[in-house]
């Protein structure tokens, strides 16, 4: 009876708690928990997220946020038979009540939503998770896992960054996946954690980041942009493959020959030869405040400093090298009936790069195809594009995944750029957007995606491509999710991204890259000689501390490859 006297002091000193916070956004209050007890969430009205802390502290931190703030009685607790129970009732059911608590290791916890995400993280002894539609996502140690997935009203959706067992069909359509998975351990015996989730249509992600899942979990046979990109060995891009489709990715990639090594570097035999490298030659590129390329700058407007010290400038000129680039074409079912559109646009680009530059075209629907290898001709280039018809879903991260780690990777060291006209929006892919990211930006490639609204195309298409009310176009607008990708997309790559609101921008915008293209400075400069130590080593030459500026106000300098200038011709 002194154990619930007790807490019942507690609780009425939460309420005061949130009562006094109750103006701000986000109220925080501590609630002292008994040795073993079960914890209950309960919000129907927004997100629940429950973190083990390391600490053995017997203390549930409870931190909750809303854009008009959280009042007294919109946080209910009890405790019931040493459980206890923390209910959302927020005072108006279209209001959003995110909850965020942190609790002790190996506490025991059950969390019930409907519509809102579960995500749940840490050593916990006991997990269950309760939604209708919402999203499950856990992050739990893998030493002892033993799982049980339900589905009451769907097939089931998951995404492991383990193998499941089979999935079991119950009555009354419901499906089952359970099972145990036990990593690889050394040292103490590892505690279990048992998790039970429950869901009618819910996802289901099992130690994956949520930004790393595809957006089509359905298992389905590879595509060849799929494969092309296991075969690549890109570590991050075939992880997200194998999660998405685990059978069919085993299934491949035991017909694959064993993975050739990636070239390393050595430690040199002996000392290097200083005097011959202190002339060094730098690639760079500078743009303005919107990301666009600096093209008249003269040597004068150059300056290198080394460690804060000013170095001597031997000569700047502008590149002019031949650049090899990939036109990325969208021809899913969302522009099925604006082939021609496809087509007119390709071969203004086509006519617009200079005439030593060598393109390729690909095109995309839920797989991809590519209709002509790197070449000059132009003749062939356009006449490869009377050879696609348009249709399907769009599966355009794996098609960006493809040109690197396909069309791209044998031209490393190369000048490389991809030219994407699309729509921006993805619904097919197998390769999530956050681990594509990661590829574009070891690739070296720029990318310049062209973001055209299909809305945009199918209005204009019977005025022959011409923008007859160019006031009504603006309004016919790219997702927000596609404006924010196609933007961070060329953010990462170094490129330029191009939201199309009229067709007689993207002629502008082929243009401007042109001129981007034709932009890079080949800097020259005398470099201090290398220290003894990283002589003997036979580390990288130059000084980790250069940096290249411009005198040009609102300019900015992106370095690329620095070499000793007797190896950079």
């Amino acid at each position: 009876m002194q154990f619930f006297r007790h807490l019942s002091f507690i609780f009425a000193a939460v309420l005061c708690l949130f009562a006094a916070s109750g103006s701000a956004q986000r109220s925080n209050v501590e609630v002292p928990l008994a040795e073993g007890q079960q914890i209950e969430i309960v919000n129907m009205f927004g997100r629940i997220e429950v973190i083990a802390r390391s600490a053995n502290e017997q203390i549930a931190r409870i931190r909750t946020s809303a854009e008009d703030g959280v009042a007294a009685n919109e946080i209910v607790s009890s405790v019931v038979r040493r459980r206890m129970r923390i209910d959302v009732v927020p005072a108006s059911p279209r209001k959003r009540i995110d909850l965020t608590i942190e609790l002790p290791e190996r506490a025991s916890i059950f969390a019930r939503t409907t519509e809102g995400e579960i995500r749940v993280t840490g050593n916990f002894a006991s997990v269950s998770a309760e939604t209708d539609t919402g999203t499950i996502a856990v992050d739990l140690p893998e030493d002892d896992l033993r799982y049980t997935l339900n589905w009451t009203a769907s097939r089931p959706r998951t995404v492991a960054d383990f193998p499941l067992e089979r999935v079991r069909e119950r009555s009354a359509g419901r499906f089952e996946i359970s099972g145990r998975h036990r990593s690889e351990t050394t040292g103490d015996e590892p505690r279990s954690i048992n998790l039970t989730t429950s869901t009618a249509r819910g996802i289901v992600i099992l130690n994956v980041p949520p930004d790393e899942v595809m957006g089509d979990l359905r298992e389905r046979p590879l595509t060849e942009a799929a494969r092309a990109m296991i075969r690549s060995g890109d570590r991050v891009m075939m992880d997200a493959i194998r999660r998405a489709a685990p059978k069919y990715f085993g299934d491949y990639e035991r017909t694959l020959p064993p993975m050739a090594r990636e070239p390393q570097l050595t430690r040199a035999s002996g000392p290097a030869n200083v005097a011959a490298t202190s002339i060094m030659r730098a690639t760079v590129t500078v743009t303005d405040v919107q990301n666009r390329a600096v093209a008249d700058l003269a040597p004068t407007e150059f300056e290198v400093l080394e460690d804060g010290r000013r170095r001597e400038v031997l000569s700047v000129r502008q590149m002019n090298a031949p650049v090899n680039l990939v036109l990325l074409l969208d021809v899913s079912g969302s522009i099925e009936n604006y082939v021609n559109f496809i087509r007119k646009a390709a071969r203004a680009f086509v006519d617009t790069v200079e005439d030593d530059d060598r393109i390729s075209i690909v095109i995309f629907n839920e797989d991809i195809k590519v209709l002509a290898g790197f070449s000059t001709d132009r003749n062939m280039l356009s006449e490869s594009l009377d050879s696609f018809d348009a249709g399907g879903a769009t599966a355009y991260y794996d098609a960006l995944g493809y040109v690197i780690s396909e069309s791209l990777r044998p031209l490393r060291g190369e000048r490389t750029a991809i030219v994407v006209l699309t729509d921006g929006d993805d619904n097919r892919s197998f390769l999530p957007f956050e681990s594509l990211i990661g590829a574009v930006e070891e690739s070296g490639a720029l990318i310049y995606p062209l973001y055209v609204p299909s809305t945009l195309i199918a209005a204009s298409a019977a005025s022959g491509f011409q923008d007859i009310d160019p006031l009504r176009n603006r309004h016919l607008t790219l997702t927000s999710k596609a404006n924010a990708e196609g933007r961070r997309l060329a953010e990462a790559s170094g490129g330029v991204y191009y939201p199309i609101t009229q067709l007689s921008q993207i002629q502008t915008a082929y243009d401007d890259i042109v001129l981007q293209l034709r932009t890079a400075y080949e800097v020259t400069y005398r470099s201090e000689p290398a220290s003894s130590a990283n002589a003997e080593t036979g580390s990288d030459l130059r000084s980790p501390r250069l940096r290249i500026r411009v005198s040009r106000p609102d300019s900015f300098v992106k370095i690329g490859p620095v070499v000793p200038a007797e190896r950079s011709r």
